[in-house]
């Protein structure tokens, strides 16, 4: 990991803010949403995602705004989206559907689900901002969460973790 090592710690920047924010977000997560909250989480972001990026008129609307303000429009649209979708959908049919009630997830589940997460996430935002913006990031963080492979790795990956780790199966009760 060279890009760490050529880290200036003295004068935090943004790779800095984003290295620190992935790291701390995944661990915390992992840790405290659990698995299957992850999981609502992550089919919100999908669904936030294709909300806004297919939205008749937004651009449109967004073009009526400055440059600036676009991005900052796209990124709260897709946050207050994003944020509406996950209570709505925690409280559905869809949580009892994914979550495995009486079985608690491996934490190593809960950690990859939340790393993938928080990944989508990065590349989501990051992906919204303007390109004066963007040209602030370096070369290393823009390969790893902006670029057209970056995008494509971060949108795929959480589905397929999602199909090769299956719920945990329900523990049969124990008597005396």
């Amino acid at each position: 990991m060279g890009f760490l090592a050529n880290m200036n710690w003295a004068t935090p920047s943004w790779d800095l803010f984003i290295v620190l924010f992935f790291v701390v977000a995944a661990f915390l997560y992992g840790l405290s949403l659990g698995r299957d909250r992850i999981i609502v989480i992550l089919v919100s972001i999908y669904m936030a995602l294709a909300i806004v990026n297919t939205a008749p008129y937004l651009n449109d609307f967004s073009a009526e705004i400055s440059l600036n303000n676009s991005s900052i429009f796209k990124v709260t649209l897709f946050i207050g989206i994003f944020i509406a979708l996950f209570f709505l959908l925690g409280r559905s049919a869809l949580i009892h559907t994914i979550a495995a009630t009486d079985s608690p997830s491996k934490w190593w589940q809960s950690i990859l689900f939340s790393f993938f997460h928080v990944g989508l996430i990065l590349s989501i935002l990051l992906g919204y901002l303007p390109q004066d913006m963007v040209n602030n990031v370096s070369a290393d963080m823009r390969n790893l969460f902006i670029s057209d492979p970056a995008k494509f790795f971060w949108l795929v990956t959480p589905i397929v973790i999602m199909v090769l780790i299956r719920k945990p199966k329900k523990q049969p009760p124990m008597y005396g």
